[in-house]
């Protein structure tokens, strides 16, 4: 398989490219700043030089191309402003997904948010964060051209990856390393059957590749 990555730079995104090269998938990043690309590289990724949030459609469906499946991993980040986290968070991620939909290339996997809600209200930084991203899942999942998983972790932990998690459509809040969310990421965008469904992930007892065919077997 080639999976192309938006937010290649990214903890997770850094993560998943090292076990995606490991299996030998073809794995591209698309990053903003060319001093990023070396870390793609050491992690086994080929690293697209593509800025988001001015880019046009067919730039983003150009490096798409030929891809088997189109991870969404961006974000404006900790610290952003209000206008970043609707023009990445929710901009950078319907953009991703009209190209990926122009390039025929029909898998689809969002790195959401637990709470992520279009009509979540509040007007501090967060609330704006979960209304972006509660926006964009709903338009990613509602194009007939695409095959959509939202998956919306918990809280994200640099602990090490146990390999045991808790993914369904609710999980209750609680904790997960980022290395798991990697791992998770992983298996469904090598399973497409759990087209169309809006996951949650947070530690737990269940092998990452059981709990994905789980979740799959019960779609």
């Amino acid at each position: 398989m080639r999976i192309v990555i938006a937010g290649g730079h990214g903890q997770i995104a850094l993560r998943l490219e090292r076990l995606l090269a490991a299996r030998e998938h073809g794995v591209a990043g698309i990053i903003r700043k060319p001093e990023q690309a070396q870390a793609l590289r050491e992690a086994g990724a080929e690293a697209v030089v593509l800025d988001l949030e001015s880019a046009s459609v067919d730039e983003v469906a150009a490096v798409l191309e030929g891809a088997d499946a189109a991870v969404f991993a961006a974000g404006a980040g900790p610290g952003s402003t209000t206008e970043r986290k609707d023009s990445v968070d929710r901009g950078a991620a319907v953009l991703f997904a009209d190209a990926a939909e122009r390039s025929g290339v029909r898998r689809y996997v969002i790195v959401s948010s637990m709470g992520a809600d279009p009509d979540h209200q509040g007007d501090d930084v967060f609330d704006h964060y979960l209304r972006a991203k509660g926006a964009a899942d709903a338009y990613v999942l509602a194009k007939e051209g695409l095959d959509t998983t939202v998956l919306r972790p918990g809280m994200l932990t640099n602990d090490a990856g146990t390999g045991l998690v808790n993914l369904a459509p609710s999980t209750g809040r609680g904790p997960v390393p980022r290395d798991d969310v990697a791992a998770t990421l992983l298996e469904l965008a090598e399973t497409r059957a759990t087209a169309g469904l809006t996951l949650e992930l947070i530690s737990g007892t269940v092998p990452v590749a059981e709990a994905v065919k789980n979740v799959a077997s019960s779609a």
